[in-house]
């Protein structure tokens, strides 16, 4: 049996659209019931997030995971099944996809613009953010090679 592509799998997904707040909104929920989640800004149609969700072990509903925009906040005083959560103030690595390009985006950086400098590493196919007073911040990569130094 062949394994559907994803213009395939797209098509056979249920499909539930609506317009709300300036952004178009489309969840998908596909036959192995997984569930993907996606905004649209309605002025230059540009994707602003996209979330994936699928069934837990025990077949209820799981977290979902952003893969493109910004993680939203847990409401205020809302219990955590977490005991330890990271820090409020690291900074936050997030992909934001453009018609023309695929960008990455950090948030939450405590020092000015100025202070930081980014390189790319091709051999371990990463981008390096370092500041300029040796204190090196975060490290970010596409595949997972490089680590923060």
């Amino acid at each position: 049996m062949a394994v559907p592509s994803w213009p395939e799998r797209l098509r056979a997904a249920g499909k539930t659209a609506l317009v709300q707040d300036g952004k178009r909104k489309i969840h998908y929920l596909f036959e192995d019931g997984k569930e993907m989640a996606e905004e649209y800004d309605i002025k230059t149609g540009q994707l602003i997030s996209r979330k994936w969700r699928e069934k837990n072990t025990l077949g209820g509903t799981g977290k979902w995971q952003v893969e493109v925009g910004e993680p939203t906040s847990p409401l205020l005083g809302a219990l955590e099944s977490e005991l330890i959560t990271e820090s409020s103030s690291n900074p936050i690595f997030m992909r934001k996809d453009t018609l023309s390009s695929f960008q990455w985006r950090i948030r939450n950086l405590p020092y000015p613009k100025e202070v930081y400098s980014v390189s790319v590493e091709e051999e371990q196919r990463c981008c390096v953010v370092r500041t300029t007073n040796k204190k090196i911040k975060a490290a970010n990569s596409g595949d997972g090679d490089c680590k923060t130094q």
